[in-house]
């Protein structure tokens, strides 16, 4: 078996439970890699390094990501398109994508090792611009979402809106979010978009603060290209992948699509994604039940 660790948090607790996976997986004929930032704070000798995602070894069977839902994400920069699954461990808040909590790290090892689990897929989202914005291009990628938001004014933003080259709407709005399953639970849900499954085959375009009051969340078949351009007061806007955020000058034609190869997630026998809702949003907390 060949693993690999990721963690943005270097805390106490993360550090233990990093160690804690090497220390299980240490005897038992396991390839060991870890992110270099982890390297000082584990044990040398039974590891290897990797710094990006030419360094990660394609035979991964399992990658660690150690944190919150935000280490998640950002896990997305290594594994990309591979294939390699990921599993979250929550050592962050919420944890709608982190969904294993320190206390049954060991358990969960040891039903990795046996492979006692299943592989979902999770579609991810493709960005391009017109003209072509550099450092946008080389990670285009998102998981939870697109979001085109104003900057550096409290003037509204024009979002011109084509689904398949057919004409949408015009959202006057603080922005626009294009989320996926997994990102439903979100930017976009905060925004007063639906929850959508992750098996679910959509995505849903929600409007940030929209003026126009008729405008409402829009769910759609993942397979359609958006196009949009914005318009406003200032000379940009911004937009994020997930949490990685740019500037565009005005009048910049983004097309979203999806992926052509979904991001892989391990999930323990003994969860589910609406056991994850009861849980993270409370539902049926109530004397009632």
């Amino acid at each position: 078996m060949r693993i690999a660790i990721y963690s943005l948090i270097r805390d106490r607790a993360t550090l233990t439970i990093v160690a804690k996976i090497i220390a299980f997986f240490r005897d038992k004929n396991t390839a060991i890699q870890v992110e270099k930032k982890l390297q000082n704070h584990v044990d040398g000798a039974a590891v290897t390094v990797f710094e990006s995602h030419e360094d990660l070894d394609a035979a991964t069977d399992v990658f660690f990501a150690v944190g919150g839902d935000g280490t998640v994400l950002r896990a997305l920069n290594y594994v990309r398109e591979s294939g390699v699954p990921v599993i979250g461990i929550n050592t962050g808040r919420l944890g709608f994508l982190a969904t294993v909590q320190p206390n049954e790290i060991d358990g969960i090892l040891v039903d990795i090792l046996a492979r006692n689990y299943h592989v979902e897929s999770r579609s991810i989202l493709e960005i391009k611009t017109d003209p072509p914005h550099l450092a946008l291009e080389k990670f285009p990628l998102a998981l939870n979402e697109v979001s085109i938001a104003r900057e550096n004014t409290t003037s509204m933003i024009t979002i011109h809106t084509e689904i398949d080259g057919a004409y949408l709407n015009v959202y006057w709005a603080d922005g626009l979010v294009v989320a996926t399953p997994t990102g439903s639970t979100g930017y976009s849900l905060s925004s007063g978009g639906p929850i959508i499954a992750p098996e679910s085959k959509n995505v849903v375009l929600t409007p940030i603060a929209p003026h126009n009051l008729n405008a409402r969340p829009l769910v759609v078949s993942e397979d359609v290209i958006i196009k949009t351009h914005v318009e406003g007061r200032g000379d940009s806007h911004l937009v994020s992948l997930d949490a990685r955020l740019f500037s565009l000058p005005m009048k910049t034609s983004i097309s979203i699509k999806k992926a052509e190869n979904p991001m892989k997630f391990i999930r323990s026998n003994q969860h589910s994604f609406f056991h994850t809702l009861r849980t993270k949003l409370l539902w049926g907390q109530d004397n009632r039940n």
